[in-house]
């Protein structure tokens, strides 16, 4: 019986403090992340965006915002060739690129063609290195 309610109360702190540690760390900020957000928001009106953070995937410090994964679904990419959509993409995010940024993948596809398939493919693992 005493075992019992142990493994009960550990269960439960333990899962208290998981779901504190993960409120904090989504908590963080990530301003690389949040400026390459808003800035693909206002320029294409996307009918679905995603920004992924793949730092933890490459040789940098835990917490890098440098690798990033960015999915744009925009009526301005109706029509467009693949690489003049990743030139816009690309033209918007120029700045950023001084603020410590090392690679971008993008995804830019026309509703459509998100329709057709709304998969986004696995990046390749690191084949580099920052320098560290």
């Amino acid at each position: 019986m005493l075992c019992g309610r142990l493994n009960y109360i550990c269960g439960r702190i333990v899962t208290q403090a998981t779901r504190q540690l993960s409120a904090a760390a989504s908590a963080q900020p990530k301003p690389v992340e949040s400026a390459i957000r808003a800035k693909l928001e206002s320029e294409f009106q996307p009918k679905h965006i995603q920004v992924i953070n793949e730092s933890f995937m490459h040789k940098v410090p835990k917490g890098s915002e440098t690798h990033f994964k960015v999915l744009v679904v925009s009526d301005q990419f109706k029509d467009i060739p693949t690489i003049q959509r990743h030139r816009m993409v690309n033209d918007k995010l120029k700045s950023l690129f001084d603020s410590g940024i090392i690679a971008i993948s993008i995804v830019a596809k026309s509703p459509d063609q998100w329709t057709e398939t709304d998969k986004v493919g696995r990046s390749p693992a690191c084949r580099g290195g920052a320098g560290l």
